[in-house]
């Protein structure tokens, strides 16, 4: 169950963190992996770490807040069976406060970033007669979180842009969905934690690892896991879905 043999696999994001842990287990399972990353530089430590377990991995540099470096990247990779749009960054912040540059800094990654990778990868995915498409959304479009003003609104618009491509392409056996992680521990997060609580990193770390009801952060590799279900032939009755990954958060904290 769950192989992803002869798939050729995208993922943004995937030199470190969750995207990391996305691009190891879909290359264990077979996968042709092509990771996406601001640099060859930031991606190298996963490249190894495939090719060191015997799997098959190709690094491309590209910011996918430009389209032209968007669509020369995929042509590059050429037709795909799986994309994960899992690129973004997060900002502190309410709506009075953030400004227009981080505004439009946040919309440049986590929305504008996606939906390039959406456009340059739909004719690749022809080329395949169909293939998957999951999306890293959040637990913040589901749910108000505190000083994430533009994040939450990017992680919205995220999970709208998986509810229009389901919709418009089920005719052409493509398959897209969501999944919503909450707090999820990565080195982002360690590094988010020492810029913004410099001083307070062990509070707020524990304090944000309580904010789950489930008492922790959820693991990368956790998440990982559930990407390749909804990637594999397994889920292939699935589309048009967000699923929360969340250690209780959305329903259990009243």
């Amino acid at each position: 169950m769950f192989s992803l043999q002869s798939k050729k696999a995208v993922i943004t994001g995937g030199g470190s963190g969750i995207g990391r842990a996305i691009a190891v287990l879909f290359a264990k399972q077979g996968a042709e992996v092509h990771i996406i990353d601001l640099s060859i530089e930031s991606a190298q430590d996963a490249v190894d770490e495939i090719k060191n377990a015997g799997g098959t991995v190709f690094s491309y540099a590209c910011n996918v807040s430009s389209q032209a470096d968007v669509k020369a990247t995929f042509e590059k990779i050429g037709n795909i069976n799986i994309l994960i749009n899992n690129a973004g960054i997060a900002n502190v912040g309410k709506v009075d406060t953030t400004s227009e540059a981080d505004f439009d800094r946040v919309m440049d990654v986590n929305v504008k970033g996606v939906y390039n990778c959406l456009f340059a990868a739909i004719p690749q995915f022809r080329l395949s007669n169909g293939g998957v498409i999951l999306n890293m959304a959040s637990i913040a479009a589901w749910v108000g979180i505190s000083d994430r003003f533009a994040y939450s609104t990017a992680k919205g618009a995220v999970m709208a842009m998986t509810l229009s491509v389901a919709r418009d392409y089920l005719s052409e056996n493509i398959r897209c969905n969501s999944i919503s992680p909450a707090r999820v521990h990565t080195p982002f997060v360690d590094g988010f934690i020492s810029k913004n609580y410099a001083g307070k990193e062990e509070e707020m770390f524990d304090k944000l690892s309580k904010s789950q009801p489930i008492g922790r952060m959820g693991k990368p590799d956790e998440i990982a896991a559930l990407a390749l279900y909804l990637c594999s032939e397994e889920a292939g009755f699935i589309t048009g879905c967000d699923y929360p990954i969340d250690g209780g958060f959305i329903k259990l904290n009243n």
